[in-house]
């Protein structure tokens, strides 16, 4: 009998203490809805006098993508360009007949062959082609024009050589890195080298601005 008194007694006891965690967990549930009641309050109270602003039309535009150029499309770019140089073309009639053949676009007058004769313009790179194979020569010529112009050089030297080396004696690149400048736009003049630059083994080229 003694024995069911303490189990009702023990049972009391734990209802009583759910009962009391329970009514402390539904104070802290009603103070916390108070709380956040009242900051609700004052958060209307502080915009109570802001005004929205107008609804906008603009439409913002994200910025444009860099374009890039992949090194492998500018190469082939200049392969092709070197493709396109031909051989074989009659350039007799765009030579200035003197014995030191020299070259100008029609737009422009003798006195720049006569000028780039005299040093005038500072030679600013050049390339020895001296000893290479016509292909070889043929792509080198190309790709350095094109970095010349991309560094902004306005003169520069085109070492052909005599020929000296060659079968016959005959200069075999010199004939045709004539024909090879002539049918580069951005070629705009070009005389054989003075002496001292070269002679008749060497050409010195005006080029375009960039």
């Amino acid at each position: 009998m003694a024995k069911g008194f303490d189990e009702l007694h023990t049972l009391r006891d734990e209802l009583r203490r759910r009962a009391r965690e329970e009514a402390a967990e539904r104070a802290r549930r009603e103070a916390a809805a108070a709380e956040a009641a009242r900051e609700a309050g004052l958060f209307r109270a502080a915009v109570a006098d802001a005004v929205p602003l107008p609804t906008s039309d603009r439409v913002i535009h994200p910025p444009p993508a860099r374009k890039l150029l992949p090194r492998q499309r500018e190469l082939d770019e200049q392969a092709a360009l070197a493709a396109s140089l031909s051989d074989e073309i009659d350039i007799e009639r765009l030579l200035d007949t003197d014995d030191r053949l020299s070259y100008r676009r029609p737009e422009l007058g003798p006195d720049v062959v006569r000028r780039l004769r005299r040093g005038e313009w500072v030679v600013q790179e050049q390339i020895d082609l001296h000893g290479l194979r016509v292909v070889e020569a043929r792509d080198a010529l190309t790709s350095f024009l094109a970095q010349a112009i991309r560094r902004e050089r306005r003169c520069v030297r085109v070492i052909h050589g005599k020929g000296l080396g060659s079968a016959g004696r005959e200069p075999v690149l010199k004939g045709k890195v004539l024909r090879w400048l002539i049918q580069r736009d951005e070629v705009l003049a070009f005389c054989q080298a003075r002496p001292t630059d070269g002679g008749s083994g060497a050409l010195i080229a005006l080029l375009r601005g960039a």
